[in-house]
C-alpha cells in the first residue's frame, strides 16, 4: 500500500531545486527521504521521473508517491515529555530547549521521536519510518506547542492541516528594537540563501511568506512581539524580523552585535542568552477527530522570562 501526494508549482517556486521545494512544501518529508523517494523512481514531474536537482517551472505537475513505512529502527526511550493534553489521536506538547525532533547524523537518539516512541506504543508507522506521528517541526533550541498524531487518521488530517494553512500558529519573539509602527506584516518570499545552505534568507525566488506582528511590550533597545503565521516556512520569524530590521535576540544565524547599543545588564543579558528567544505559544486547529476548534498554550519558559525581567528594569 501507499498514498500519492499530488502538487502544482507556483510561479514562486519557478527555478527551485526539486528536492528543497518539496522539503519545505510537504512538511512530513525530511529531504533526505524526499531523494531516496527520488531515486526509488517514486516522484514523477509532469508524468515522467525527475532527478532531485531538476529546476522548477511554474505549472509543472509534481506526484510523490509515499509507501507504507519500513520497520523502525529508532529505539524507544524514556525521556520525560511536558504534555498539554492527549487522547485516543493526538498528543499536544510543550517541547523544551535543545530537544532535536528526529534522530538524524549527529543526533542519533535523545530526539523526541524517542520519547513518543516509548510513550506511545503504538505510533510506529504513523505517518513514516523516520517521524512517526511528527506531522510539522520546531527548531532544536524554539520551544512551545507541538502537536504529534497517533492515528493515521488524524496524521492525514493535521498534515493537509498544516499544508493548506487551516492552523492558527502564534510565536513570543524577544527582538532587538522597537518595531515601528508597532503592528505590521512582513510579507517576504523565503529561500535558502545562496551562499550559506545552513540559512535560509529573503529572496526573490523563495517561497511565499507573511507573518503578521504586534508589539506586547516594547523596551529600551528591545521588544516582545506577538508574531501569527500566515504561512509555514523554515525560520520564517527569525527570517522575517532579521529582514526587518528587528533580529531575535540570541539567534546564532540571523543576528549580530545589536547588544552592543543597550544599556547594562539588558546588553549582558542579550548577549549571553544561549540561544534564539523564540516560543511556540499558542496552536490552533481543528481536531482530527472531532473537527472542534482547539487552542493549546505552552508556558512561556523560565529562561524568557528571565530575561524580559532583565529588560523591563
Amino acid at each position: 500500500m501507499s498514498r500519492t501526494i499530488l502538487l502544482q508549482v507556483d510561479g514562486a517556486a519557478g527555478g527551485e531545486r526539486l528536492d528543497r521545494w518539496l522539503a519545505d512544501t510537504v512538511e512530513e518529508l525530511t529531504r533526505s527521504r524526499i531523494r531516496r523517494l527520488v531515486d526509488e523512481g517514486r516522484v514523477l514531474v509532469d508524468g515522467g521521473p525527475a532527478r532531485a536537482s531538476l529546476r522548477l517551472r511554474a505549472g509543472m505537475e509534481v506526484r510523490v508517491e509515499v509507501p507504507d513505512p519500513e520497520p523502525l529502527e529508532t529505539e524507544p526511550q524514556d525521556i520525560p515529555l511536558a504534555i498539554l493534553h492527549e487522547d485516543d489521536d493526538i498528543l499536544v506538547l510543550d517541547k523544551p530547549a535543545g530537544l532535536v525532533i528526529h534522530p538524524a547524523a549527529g543526533n542519533p537518539d535523545g530526539t523526541l521521536v524517542n520519547a513518543l516512541l516509548h510513550h506511545c506504543r503504538n505510533l510506529p508507522g504513523i505517518g513514516g519510518a523516520e517521524r512517526p506521528g511528527i506531522v510539522h517541526r520546531l527548531d532544536k533550541d524554539t520551544t512551545g506547542v507541538m502537536v504529534v498524531a497517533k492515528t493515521d487518521r488524524a496524521h492525514l488530517a493535521l498534515t493537509r492541516a498544516f499544508q493548506w494553512r487551516k492552523t492558527g500558529k502564534t510565536y513570543l519573539a524577544v527582538v532587538y528594537g522597537v518595531p515601528d509602527p508597532p503592528e505590521g506584516v512582513v510579507d517576504a518570499p523565503i529561500g535558502r540563501h545562496p551562499r550559506d545552505r545552513k540559512r535560509m534568507a529573503v529572496v526573490a525566488s523563495g517561497r511565499p511568506a507573511r507573518t503578521l506582528y504586534r508589539v506586547a511590550e516594547a523596551f529600551e533597545g528591545a521588544a516582545l512581539l506577538h508574531c501569527r503565521l500566515v504561512t509555514g516556512r523554515t525560520h520564517q520569524v527569525r527570517v522575517h524580523m532579521a529582514h526587518a530590521g528587528h533580529a531575535l535576540v540570541g539567534d546564532p544565524l540571523y543576528a549580530g552585535r545589536q547588544w552592543r547599543n543597550m544599556p547594562e545588564p539588558a546588553a549582558t543579558a542579550c548577549r549571553t542568552f544561549p540561544r534564539q528567544a523564540l516560543h511556540a505559544w499558542r496552536l490552533e486547529f481543528d481536531h482530527p477527530a472531532t473537527g472542534e476548534r482547539v487552542a493549546f498554550e505552552a508556558p512561556v519558559p523560565d529562561d524568557i522570562l528571565q530575561l524580559l525581567d532583565i529588560l523591563r528594569a
